[in-house]
């Protein structure tokens, strides 16, 4: 018998009821962490008790560890820290902070402001319409394929700088853009710039607008250098439970409860695999990791799909998109105060030419008792030698493994 056509019309309303109804109660069933973040035994969630204990054992035979969190479904399955730390101490991103500050990015092209990652950098920023930076696109800055010039302290120099910005804008160009993948600091520091001409405002409003007031971090530090630009390469203080709400938001395709916060296709083209390799970095595991949009990939096979941010030291928040694991693991650190770098007795280090001799010597004098960092006189990130990694490193790959193995 041949339906009426109100028949249809009634019918095709009610299968999009139905999709709707479905979709929300998916939706509905995520659990989004408030100010008070539940706790789930992780074998309730799927996961194997055991072989979580082997990955926080792993995690914790570097004593450069300081905290770490797994969550599992958006609940938190364990949590550890070292002792004289607790759930709100600060950690320190170093280049964790590339991630979160090129999230920014993708919510400008979501709201219009930069219409394409392939638009020329000189549409944002006018000393790149010329000296052979012309073709640069902000992809090409994202991903790390700049051709700018690249010394051996992959930029890391700039950190020692009262005005990150003006050393990042005189950096010329080396190669030929898109061509290789070279691991650029000055890449990074551009994204605050591109931001600001897009949207008028700071990178750090922009975080704080756009990402963290919307997810419930509140309780953080976002550096500035001595100029007031906002350190977009490096520098973000918080607590490895904030660090892993990124990673959940990212985890979630950009959704936080019903708020698409970046757009799904952004999320998923910045956890793409387009280098499938990265030349070394002095790490042993550095030749498995790819990279795409200021994202590492650690794992990419049909096991799992293990995505990171990564930042000097050991700062780490992976992603298991798939199976909506999260793991976040931050190495000890003693905030100095404040939110403006002030180098004080430290400002002749980028005199040195060196990170590691630059390191090396505030160390001592840090030892000696002739610097401090809790005193107001030197306002920094700063990782003492407790809070750098070693374990950590050489456990690298066994650790991402035993992420993509804790399921029963």
């Amino acid at each position: 018998m041949l339906l009426s056509y109100n028949s249809i019309i009634k019918e095709g309303h009610m299968r999009l009821i139905i999709i709707y109804l479905l979709t929300f109660s998916v939706f509905a069933n995520d659990y989004f962490p408030d100010d008070n973040w539940e706790v789930r035994d992780g074998s309730s969630l799927g996961l194997d008790e055991a072989k979580i204990d082997k990955l926080f054992k792993l995690t914790f035979e570097d004593s450069a560890t300081m905290s770490a969190v797994l969550i599992k479904d958006g609940y938190i399955v364990k949590e550890k820290h070292a002792e004289g730390f607790d759930k709100n101490s600060y950690g320190t991103s170093w280049s964790t902070a590339k991630s979160f500050y090129a999230a920014l990015i993708g919510i400008s092209l979501d709201k219009g402001e930069i219409q394409s990652l392939d638009e020329p950098v000189g549409n944002y920023i006018d000393s790149y319409n010329r000296d052979g930076k012309e073709d640069i696109t902000i992809r090409q800055i994202l991903n790390m394929t700049s051709g700018l010039e690249f010394p051996s302290h992959e930029h890391e120099m700039m950190f020692f700088e009262e005005n990150h910005l003006e050393y990042a804008l005189e950096v010329g160009v080396e190669s030929t853009p898109g061509e290789k993948f070279q691991y650029n600091n000055v890449n990074s520091m551009l994204m605050g710039e591109i931001l600001k001409s897009a949207t008028g405002k700071t990178a750090k409003e922009l975080i704080d607008e756009r990402i963290f007031s919307k997810i419930g971090i509140r309780d953080y530090t976002a550096w500035v250098d001595s100029a007031g630009n906002t350190l977009t390469y490096c520098c973000l203080d918080m607590s490895a439970r904030d660090y892993s709400k990124f990673g959940l938001l990212f985890s979630r395709d950009g959704r936080w409860n019903d708020n698409q916060i970046i757009s799904e296709d952004y999320v998923e083209e910045s956890l793409q695999l387009y280098w499938g390799k990265t030349p070394s970095m002095g790490w042993s595991h550095s030749d498995t990791r790819g990279y795409s949009l200021q994202w590492w990939i650690s794992k990419y096979d049909d096991d799992a799909k293990i995505y990171n941010t990564s930042g000097k030291f050991g700062q780490f928040v992976f992603i298991d998109k798939e199976r909506d694991i999260i793991f976040t693991r931050i190495t000890k650190y003693y905030p100095s105060g404040g939110e403006v770098q002030k180098f004080g007795a430290l400002s002749y280090l980028k005199f040195l030419g060196s990170v590691n001799a630059a390191i090396g010597v505030s160390r001592v004098l840090y030892n000696l008792g002739l610097i401090s960092f809790n005193d107001g006189s030197v306002q920094t990130p700063y990782t003492l030698e407790e809070g750098e990694s070693n374990e950590f490193y050489e456990n690298y790959v066994e650790i991402v493994e035993a992420m993509a193995d804790l399921e029963d």
